[in-house]
């Protein structure tokens, strides 16, 4: 299965688990795992994993380059996208230029055009006044 397609399951835990916490249902984030993929796979767990630890960290980073905005005020897949691409552009191995792409297209499937745009300004902020230059 190729990154894009992992990156898709990605976002489909994690706006499940978002669901559930704002239902306050409990829930094993492992589960959610295997049941969204056939075959386990390091990406997928430590890109779940990190962004359920350190989502409050990746919350106050997408809304510091968010002008009269929040996160939690986008659809829970948006939310997803973002955490994900935060989460590639400052702890992964992926590229920049990749996660801003893939993060892009899954905002291009999922979203409609503004929230891609602002997507697009978050991330290309967050990679030029955080990241360091690769």
């Amino acid at each position: 299965m190729n990154r894009s397609k992992l990156r898709e399951i990605i976002i489909t835990i994690l706006y499940q688990s978002y669901i559930y916490d704002d239902k306050n249902i409990s829930y094993d984030i492992d589960n959610l795992i295997k049941e969204n993929l056939e075959i386990e796979n390091d990406f997928v767990k430590n890109a779940v994993l990190y962004v359920k630890e350190n989502q409050i960290t990746i919350n106050n980073l997408a809304n510091k380059y968010m002008k009269d905005w929040n996160i939690d005020r986008l659809s829970k897949v948006d939310k997803a996208i973002i955490s994900l691409a935060i989460y590639e552009l400052t702890e992964a191995d992926t590229p920049s230029v990749v996660a801003i792409n893939e993060a892009i297209e899954l905002s291009k499937k999922y979203s409609d055009e503004k929230v891609t745009k602002l997507i697009n300004g978050i991330l290309d902020k967050i990679l030029h006044e955080e990241v360091s230059n690769e």
